[in-house]
């Protein structure tokens, strides 16, 4: 115990040291929120790399593994990454053109007034607030294993440490930090993948005594039940804002582009390592265990103290700095597109700046209530992914790279996918949630589109050629 207590401490006294020297550093809403648009390759590369690495990677993906095995890489991880490549190498340029702040910022410079409004709730309510739960319930974990605290002290404790953390230090901070920890994350990531192997007898004794439904990267339900998942996560990848502000925040164009590229190929590589982890651990580890709990319980019982110390590290500075990406996001959306557009519109930079850091505490709060209700982290990520990515691809394609799409096309899309996926499940209907959801959003934003004109307040041009300041 006195090996984690140790590197804890000695954690989180350098992450808050960074912190405060960013609050002292930090001046404008523009530095707290999205790094001043300045921010060079190797950070944009890390932080890509650590927010990638949260808790639906270490837990929840190595719980994947053991349950369902390799063909979850495919489905969830490999998928993901794909679309993510597509939103960097396509839209990395013309996004970072823009020198926007959230994903509703395009909405309201296409459409003018308050057409951001309702990405923007949906983005923070429905993404940011239980992928921010997911980060607190993984902390909560590793407390358990290393300190001993049950859930709910773990989740408090969690949730002061983050607080603090991103009210003081903003994204400039998170990008720092992130850039250091990546490092740590592959560290422990591939040392305890090793281990594990080993400790089954290598890869010769893995595939030899572990069955081809868990080595098979389709899985046993067929290809077609591989392709139906993989729907219902990749394409919210395109409209994921932590990418979106990733791309905003780096210094120019090409910045964008190659740390977006190279950033998203290491992930796409070492997040293959959970599931192996996961398909290992099924040699060793009772199979009633609980998913959630499979990565804790191989760290803490393969690696010597010191070592489990250093791979529990890798996992907190992974939940923190995912953590403190999921309220800022959040928190941008309340400021950006709600208190400025409704409330104030004239906000001085200092009013926007102290709403922000007011933002980023209802937004971990609200994580943390949600928290307390989350009983497994896969179902409850892909959840969030799917609802986002239903209601938002479609329309951010559209304002992109076609001028005829209308402002009441857009809303009427996102606000029907929103209603048939949430009551779907209840109307005992054979197809797919996820691709009713796509099918019925695409239908909407093309047909209501072309019934309807556009308004005084819209700008019809695809998006994808033109400046924010084209719009004015």
């Amino acid at each position: 115990m006195y090996w984690y207590i140790t590197l804890f401490i000695l954690y989180f006294g350098a992450m808050f040291g960074i912190a405060c020297y960013y609050f002292y550093k930090i001046k404008t809403y523009e530095d707290y929120m999205i790094s001043s648009w300045s921010t060079g390759f190797w950070k944009i590369t890390g932080t890509i790399i650590s927010t990638n690495a949260g808790a639906a990677v270490f837990i929840g993906w190595v719980g994947l593994g053991f349950t369902v095995g390799l063909s979850g890489y495919v489905k969830f991880a490999m998928v993901a990454y794909i679309f993510s490549l597509i939103l960097v190498i396509f839209f990395a340029k013309p996004l970072r053109r823009q020198k926007l702040f959230t994903l509703a910022d395009l909405f309201t410079a296409r459409f003018g007034g308050r057409a951001g409004i309702i990405p923007s709730i949906l983005s923070a309510i429905i993404y940011s607030v239980p992928t921010l739960g997911l980060q607190l319930i993984g902390m909560s974990t590793v407390f358990n294993i290393t300190s001993g605290w049950d859930q709910s002290t773990g989740l408090i404790v969690g949730t002061i440490l983050i607080l603090i953390f991103s009210i003081l230090g903003g994204l400039p901070a998170t990008i720092i930090t992130d850039a250091m920890q990546s490092i740590l994350i592959l560290i422990g990531l591939i040392v305890l993948a090793i281990t594990v192997v080993m400790h089954v007898g290598g890869f010769s004794e893995l595939f030899a005594n572990t069955s081809w439904e868990f080595l098979s990267p389709i899985s046993a339900d067929g290809v077609t039940d591989t392709l139906l998942y993989a729907l219902s996560v990749g394409p919210f990848y395109l409209v994921w804002q932590s990418t979106w502000q990733r791309i905003f925040a780096a210094k120019d164009e090409e910045t964008a582009l190659k740390a977006g590229v190279i950033g998203h190929i290491i992930v796409m590589v070492i997040s293959f390592l959970p599931f192996l982890i996961g398909v290992s651990a099924r040699q060793f580890v009772d199979l009633n265990m609980q998913q959630d709990l499979v990565f804790s319980y191989v760290t803490n019982e393969l690696l010597p103290t010191p070592i489990a110390a250093i791979v529990f590290v890798a996992l907190l500075a992974a939940l923190m700095t995912g953590a403190t990406s999921f309220n800022l996001q959040g928190a941008s959306n309340l400021t950006r597109d709600l208190y400025q557009v409704l409330i104030n519109p004239k906000a001085s930079n200092k009013k926007l700046l102290l709403i922000s850091r007011i933002s980023v505490a209802i937004m971990t709060l609200l994580g943390l209530v949600v928290a307390f209700f989350i009983t497994n982290i896969n179902d409850a990520y892909r959840w969030a992914l799917m609802v986002n990515g239903v209601m938002l691809v479609f329309p951010f394609l559209a304002i992109m790279f076609w001028s005829r799409v209308t402002k009441k096309g857009v809303l009427i899309s996102m606000v029907g996918s929103l209603i048939i996926v949430i009551i779907y499940p209840y109307l005992g209907l054979p197809f797919d949630q996820a691709l009713v959801g796509y099918s019925l959003s695409l239908i909407l934003v093309v047909g209501v589109s072309l019934l309807t004109k556009h308004d005084k307040s819209e700008i019809p041009k695809a998006a994808y050629k033109y400046k924010l300041e084209d719009y004015k």
